[in-house]
């Protein structure tokens, strides 16, 4: 179908919807792409991104957050009444939200409410943390979100990790953090910022906070490691969190002079096109960056966007 086609198509599909009575006349109006009946079985089917940008004074991040739910459908696209739904946020360093080295609290917090607004039964919050597990979620907030939301925290002790085959192309059997994997949905929710060896930390990079053992030695031929995790973990949803980026001396930053504001907000059923996509924030071209490159290569997705299902909302 052309694309003028499918816009007299859509117009009637919401006109007969109209006069039906399945929706009101400003109802229709405000149907989405994913809400059309002519385009779930396409969406069910057919990756996409969705990206949020914040540009009026009074905007909040949790009404951002809501937003690109919506226009992904909602969140009981992915979240299912009883589900145990785990949130993967990056908060690997003892860092304040300013400086931008950990996911910002108030964007975990309007998944944490959305998730439960879903109907999920538990919604847990885990990280292995490269500093003290303790002042990290304490410093970035993560344990200020736990208690206002209920959700549980879960730190990262020894019985926790279970030795599992990763299958990759160079990872065999590592220590794996089991909530990741009992889980039935994991949301990845990272910060986007500077790495000094992947160039970046997005996406993928964050599932380095998902394994236990000599994480260290990854660093080493980081790319295709990278790749290996992230074919391991599979999440429901990444949500990649740029309201604030750290666009030098990553990852663990330090500086306001590092940071710059983007107030965006990046989400795709896609891991390589979400990391694809908050590339261009840095004005780096993705193809450019190892592992997303070598992702597209092994099948796990892809940065050509024109593939997907895009929109662009703001607030």
């Amino acid at each position: 179908m052309k694309f003028g086609q499918a816009i007299i198509r859509r117009e009637f599909i919401r006109k007969l919807l109209q006069w039906s009575g399945y929706v009101t006349l400003a109802g229709a109006a405000r149907l989405s792409l994913f809400e059309l009946p002519e385009a779930r079985a396409t969406a069910a089917n057919k990756k996409f991104i969705i990206e949020g940008i914040g540009q009026t004074d009074a905007f909040t991040i949790k009404d951002l957050v809501k937003k690109v739910f919506e226009a992904a459908g909602g969140t009981r696209r992915f979240v299912s009444n009883g589900d145990v739904v785990v949130i993967k946020p990056n908060i690997s360093w003892a860092k304040p939200p300013h400086l931008a080295a950990t996911t910002n609290p108030e964007v975990l917090q309007g998944v944490v409410e959305l998730c439960q607004e879903a109907g999920a039964k538990k919604v847990r919050i885990a990280d292995n943390t490269i500093d003290n597990a303790e002042f990290c979620f304490s410093v970035s907030g993560a344990a200020a979100v736990s208690k206002k939301t209920g959700a549980d925290l879960i730190y990262p002790s020894s019985s926790l990790f279970r030795e599992m085959k990763l299958q990759g192309h160079r990872l065999d059997v590592w220590p794996v953090f089991l909530p990741l994997v009992e889980a039935d949905k994991v949301i990845n929710l990272p910060v986007a910022k500077d790495h000094i060896l992947s160039s970046l930390t997005l996406g993928m990079k964050n599932w380095f906070g998902a394994i236990g053992g000599r994480r260290g030695s990854l660093h080493r031929d980081i790319h295709p490691n990278i790749v290996d995790l992230a074919q391991f973990f599979k999440p429901s949803i990444t949500l990649i969190d740029a309201i604030r980026i750290m666009t030098r001396n990553g990852p663990s930053g330090g500086s306001t002079s590092d940071i710059v504001k983007k107030n965006t907000l990046i989400l795709s059923d896609d891991p390589v096109a979400a990391d694809a996509k908050a590339s261009l924030l840095f004005g780096k071209r993705p193809q450019d960056i190892g592992y997303i490159r070598l992702a597209k290569k092994w099948g796990l997705g892809t940065h050509d966007f024109s593939k997907l299902l895009q929109k662009t909302i703001s607030v």
